[in-house]
């Protein structure tokens, strides 16, 4: 009863636009009293906000984090969607597709959703309209491509799952590879489905030679470099992930420098934006480990676990229940709220089962993206209409539905072969 009216009075808070880190602090720390006493959730909230913001191990979010806007920022999304643009807008529907790569390749060096989505629509989508690309398909694909911001390393999202389960960050990353390629490969393959029926909306580009080709990789030489070091550093074991978001952002700023885009101003933004964005978080990092021991004094996870074996379901079929339970939730909770309300409650569950809880957490991504451009509450749909106001809502919705399609079929793939996630992760060790 207590955790039910704790889950109510979350949810009340939300429907009155509390911020969610202040909401789930302010239940989880009067859950907490309620249960253990008054003095000891005092105490907890000091300590656990303390632990947060001191851990040599959480300096990994506002690095990563700066190393993202030190890339946006350096105007290397032009370059990237230039050679994207470059390889394939010579074929039908090959700017969509360019936006699709130009996305991963932004995502592997930014680690947010919304920066990718809100960056590439700037760049990819006006091309796109100037070749008569419909805007369901542009903005389809921009809103899509973004959602790879969450799952290619290095990602934030992963990084809050590593610190909440205690899993193995570098692991997690190199665990979100593949999975973020199988679904560069869907996207496109969805677009290439979507063009074959109706060849008008993703008319071809201007071809260019094998020359232009090449030269256009000139452009992201440093992007490249960059993720090789970062994701190569972590799966030799040269260094930590907290190290290696520094030594990210150290190279971001390089990048930024030897590319003129930088001066002491637009340094002094990215700071400031970088700090605010690592304030939020920790924010809402503390109000959810608040929540999380409000929920494990009350033995919400160990009785629900225990409803679970009493059932007598199958494993597999827990999974499916979990993952069907995020799908109605991201129609109505934010992508990284919705993460931090629910993992602690899930996950000593499947760790019972005997799952791995590194590709768990990649399950648990893959079905958060969805959630980023399903209605009604698809946060990559409302920063496409913030940049592009002129494209309604319902054509925005209409253009990812076919995206929605290719992230349903690559969930199922993951979860019948947990493989596709665990064989670089498996290699390191």
């Amino acid at each position: 009863m207590i955790v039910l009216i704790g889950f109510i009075c979350l949810f009340a808070l939300l429907l009155i636009r509390v911020p969610i880190g202040f909401a789930l602090g302010l239940v989880g720390a009067t859950g907490f009293g309620w249960i253990v006493g008054l003095s000891p959730a005092l105490k907890s909230i000091g300590t656990v906000a303390s632990d947060t913001v001191m851990s040599y191990d959480f300096a990994v979010i506002p690095m990563f984090i700066l190393m993202g806007n030190l890339i946006a920022r350096s105007g290397i999304s032009d370059d990237l969607y230039a050679a994207s643009q470059t390889w394939f807008g010579g074929m039908r529907r090959g700017l969509a597709i360019a936006t699709i790569a130009s996305c991963g390749g932004f995502s592997a060096v930014c680690g947010s959703s919304l920066a990718t989505a809100a960056t590439m629509a700037r760049v990819a989508v006006p091309p796109m309209r100037s070749y008569q690309y419909s805007d369901a398909v542009a903005a389809g694909s921009v809103a899509a491509g973004g959602t790879l911001g969450i799952l290619i390393p290095p990602s934030i999202a992963l990084v809050l799952y590593g610190i909440m389960t205690e899993s193995d960050i570098g692991a997690l990353f190199a665990a979100g590879v593949l999975p973020g390629l199988l679904g560069i490969v869907l996207y496109m393959a969805a677009i290439s489905v979507w063009v074959r029926f109706n060849p008008s909306i993703g008319p071809a580009a201007q071809r260019a030679s094998f020359a232009d080709k090449l030269a256009s990789l000139q452009g992201i030489i440093g992007i490249l470099l960059l993720f090789t070091l970062v994701m190569g550093g972590l799966y030799l074991g040269l260094f930590t992930p907290t190290e290696a978001a520094g030594i990210g952002s150290a190279g971001a700023l390089v990048i930024a420098l030897a590319r003129g885009r930088m001066n002491v101003r637009k340094l002094l933004d990215t700071l400031y934006d970088s700090a605010r964005t690592s304030v939020a978080l920790l924010t809402i990092l503390i109000g959810a480990i608040l929540f999380a021991n409000f929920m494990n004094v009350a033995r919400l996870p160990q009785d629900l676990g225990a409803w679970v074996m009493d059932m007598n379901l199958s494993p597999m079929m827990v999974i499916s229940m979990i993952v069907l339970i995020y799908v109605v939730l991201g129609c109505f909770l934010e992508s990284i709220s919705m993460m931090l309300l629910t993992v602690p409650i899930f996950y000593p569950i499947v760790a019972s089962l005997g799952f791995d809880l590194v590709w768990f957490g990649i399950v648990v991504i893959v079905v958060i993206e969805i959630s980023m451009i399903t209605p009604p509450v698809g946060m990559n749909i409302f920063v496409l209409r913030s940049v592009l106001p002129d494209i309604p809502t319902a054509t925005i919705f209409r253009g990812v539905l076919p995206f929605i399609a290719a992230d349903v079929i690559r969930a199922a793939l993951l979860i019948a072969f947990p493989i596709i996630a665990l064989w670089l992760p498996n290699l390191m060790h």
